[in-house]
């Protein structure tokens, strides 16, 4: 049997980690590795157009699967490009193990072609960045490596130069057990004690959901039913907690609607459930707060707490649950309904009338067909921008459904890259990418990927040719607008260039026809809909201290958004409000 090489050795290692993909893009200091995953039946190279896509899609694979997924760049500029994608991939907590290749170990330090410094680069971004020095050394910081990014959620760097890559590996390396999921944290009984006296001793209890009640839908229903509870939700826990629930009152924030703000405001006890939240704004001063969190790290970064509660959401519900007495008044619950109820009836008009006839598109009607038509467990990616307000007012969960975007980091460009990795997992599963023209021609380039490896990722480009969320920014500086318009092509037709379905809509009536033709099409397809640029969205409560970083306006140009099909939601649930 013929020794393997350094490089052989750590691809055998990825695939043992449960590794099945490694997106870059080749370069002479990563060919080592590239050529033993040539030769390797149980991994693929994924050549993409730019790194940073390579970035996002393995974020977005680790995000669908909760497994660990791998991207790789060549040295300096090639892993340099990686960064923008990593910080995303470790802000969302997904598992992704990076490798950046490196000049010639010799000549580290000397100011040599393409040099730079990896192992210093990542470390923000990383909860772990190291060099490997020496063929020895490499089998155990490669599984070092690999248990920092899946047992803290985020990402780990390896650079590796690629003269020791090609080097022989050695004789008899450890074959040590690898770390390839997470377990669950359970709070110390002194905190469930105290928890459960703030809960008995309040009239009126809010949860505020986030991303960490994955996998917990069932357990925050059966705790809110108990203590007769509101829940609203973050974006990112909005997958994850407002389908099923009769206790919905919306969502938080600079995205916000409903009647989520008042019911965090107007309780007595605020528990905040595997939420990092960051606008704590939006966060009451007045009221008990407790925060639990899998991440102590979290615990008390955004707003004074009482209580500090170690633990997955998951278990930690089901140690309390049980435990806190059965309330009986709902008037706080009924009332904070029919609050959320009423406030979704005052902005769905906008994007009900004359719909037919308004041109350009309203994006919100856009957003509204696309809920209707996409399949029932379509992954969604969705760029940073409106694109954000459209999917947190419009798409509907149910359980199945994913919705994954920049919502920690805020990257533009993000979404058509996270769709190449949605895509990659599961060919027969339906991936929509909602693009902006911003986004989507800032990571065009990668476009071209879906179609060389004949990806059926659909693409519906909201298209009103400028950088919209920057124009709000600059409406509330009472600034002009500038620098944030776009000249753009017909998409459909670079789309059809390239080998792709392209489609271009230009009035409403297409707009249902254009979906159709693309979800039934067999490989990648495109739709651009020329969308109305005045369409901007503006959440329920505001105050100027709440636009710091993320503007927001109240001019005439501001519509109220929609809120598609959730009125239909807070119609049924109002159902549950015992009439006087």
């Amino acid at each position: 049997m013929a020794k393997q090489n350094v490089a052989e050795q750590f691809v055998d290692i990825l695939t043992r980690a449960g590794v099945k993909r490694l997106y870059g893009v080749v370069g002479d200091s990563l060919n080592p590795v590239v050529d033993a995953v040539r030769r390797h039946s149980a991994i693929d190279w994924i050549h993409v157009r730019h790194e940073e896509t390579a970035a996002f899609a393995a974020g977005a694979e680790a995000q669908i699967t909760g497994r660990l997924a791998a991207c790789a760049g060549s040295c300096g500029p090639g892993n340099l490009h990686l960064i923008n994608g990593l910080y995303d991939a470790h802000r969302s907590m997904a598992p992704v193990l990076a490798l950046a290749s490196h000049i010639p170990s010799s000549e580290i330090g000397l100011g040599y072609f393409q040099e730079t410094h990896p192992d210093r680069l990542f470390g923000e971004c990383s909860h772990y960045s190291e060099m490997i020095s020496s063929p020895q050394q490499m089998p155990r910081l490669l599984q070092t490596a690999i248990q920092h990014a899946v047992g803290r959620s985020g990402v780990s760097v390896v650079t590796l130069p690629g003269d020791i890559a090609d080097h022989a590996a050695p004789e008899k390396p450890v074959e040590s057990a690898l770390v390839t999921t997470r377990p669950t944290v359970r709070p110390g009984d002194a905190e469930i004690d105290r928890l459960v006296d703030l809960i008995d001793g309040a009239e009126k209890v809010t949860l505020f959901c986030g991303s960490g009640t994955k996998g917990a839908h069932a357990e925050v229903m059966e705790f809110a039913q108990k203590i007769k509870s509101p829940v609203g939700h973050a974006l990112r826990g909005k997958e994850w907690i407002q389908y099923d629930n009769p206790y919905d009152v919306g969502m938080s924030g600079l995205l916000g609607y409903g009647a989520a703000y008042e019911a965090t405001h107007e309780c007595d006890l605020l528990i905040l459930l595997g939420t990092d939240f960051p606008y704590n704004a939006f966060l009451p001063d007045d009221v008990t707060i407790v925060q639990v969190d899998v991440r102590p790290e979290n615990l008390g970064r955004r707003s004074k707490l009482d209580l500090a509660v170690w633990g997955d959401v998951k278990e930690t519900l089901r140690c309390l649950t049980p435990r806190v007495r059965t309330k009986d008044n709902r008037k706080f619950l009924d009332r904070m309904l029919k609050k959320h109820a009423d406030a979704l009836e005052g902005v769905v008009k906008a994007y009900t009338r004359k719909v037919d006839k308004h041109v350009p598109i309203h994006p919100e009607y856009v957003a509204a067909v696309l809920d209707e038509m996409a399949d029932d467990d379509a992954v969604f990616t969705v760029d940073t921008g409106m694109c954000n307000v459209w999917a947190a007012r419009y798409l509907t969960p149910n359980g199945r459904r994913r919705v994954i975007g920049s919502f920690s980091h805020g990257s533009m460009a993000n979404a058509l890259p996270m769709a190449i990795g949605a895509q990659f997992t599961d060919r027969g599963r339906q991936v929509v990418s909602m693009s902006g023209d911003g986004g989507f021609s800032m990571l065009m380039g990668d476009f071209l990927t879906l179609v060389q490896y004949d990806l059926p990722v659909k693409v519906v480009l909201f298209n009103n040719s400028s950088l919209s969320m920057v124009e709000l920014e600059m409406l509330v500086a009472g600034l002009p607008s500038h620098g944030t318009t776009n000249k753009n092509p017909d998409f459909a037709a670079v789309a059809r260039a390239c080998g792709a379905h392209g489609v271009r809509v230009e009035k409403p009536k297409e707009l249902a026809g254009a979906l159709k033709s693309a979800f039934k099409h067999k490989g990648p397809a495109l739709v651009d809909v020329v969308t109305d640029p005045n369409a901007l969205s503006i959440p329920p409560k505001i105050r100027a201290d709440m636009v710091t970083g993320f503007a927001l306006s109240a001019s005439k140009m501001v519509l109220d958004g929609g809120v598609g099909r959730m009125l239909q939601m807070a119609r049924s649930n109002l159902r549950n409000v015992p009439r006087p």
